[in-house]
């Protein structure tokens, strides 16, 4: 499997649905309005974790299938499963409501966060969500959860590689954290980004979470 970012929330997923087909799975297309360059991308699946314009611009995937709220999907060899949760601490009162998902493809198990806002989850969703292989989670603040709440959450969930996402980037008209900030409340140093992450199941077997930041 491939994992490539492209700013915001927005991730390029390519895994292998057998030795000669490729599944490619788009998470959290976004509106160039935001201030940065929606790549042009190939994808068999596009989900939308939330309708604003930084998560929801499927439109330009017309040929690939389109998720874009809670239930269970199959598509291709890929289940997922969207799990409701809230874009504030507040029950959705301030900005409505957002779709955790969790994708099983080339037997791992995947966990999109979207931009949520609640500082914990529940033991309903935590329930739903399951052992979680790679987490992707919001650490920018402002209008998701910030550097501390995300630590928090990744203690509930227990993921085996996080990945950091919507947070401030060069151009992006949205004041959010910094990821240092997060980076720092899990203690890790010296990290630097990648422009793509490969990983194959075998590649699990430490024990230690580990924490990958890509380059968008």
């Amino acid at each position: 499997m491939q994992i490539s970012w492209k700013g915001q929330a927005c991730f390029h997923i390519v895994a292998q649905r057998n030795k000669q087909e490729q599944v490619k799975i788009v998470i959290d297309p976004f509106d160039p309005s935001i201030g940065l360059k929606m790549p042009s991308l190939d994808a068999d699946v596009v989900l939308s974790t939330h309708d604003h314009e930084d998560h929801n611009n499927i439109k330009i995937f017309r040929e690939a299938f389109a998720v874009t709220g809670p239930g269970e999907y199959e598509i291709k060899d890929v289940a997922i499963q969207g799990i409701p949760s809230f874009h504030d601490e507040v029950e959705g009162k301030e900005r409505g409501r957002n779709t955790i998902y969790v994708i099983d493809v080339e037997s791992m198990r995947l966990c999109h966060l979207g931009d949520l806002g609640q500082d914990e989850l529940t033991s309903e969703q935590v329930s739903k969500i399951g052992n979680v292989d790679i987490l992707f989670v919001p650490v920018g603040g402002v209008y998701t959860i910030g550097a501390k709440a995300a630590s928090k959450i990744i203690s509930q969930i227990q993921p085996r590689i996080v990945i950091p996402m919507h947070y401030l980037l060069p151009g992006l008209k949205f004041k959010l954290d910094k990821v240092e900030e997060f980076l720092k409340e899990m203690g890790v140093k010296n990290a630097e980004a990648q422009n793509k992450f490969t990983v194959k199941v075998r590649d699990f077997s430490s024990e230690e979470m580990k924490v990958v930041l890509l380059a968008p």
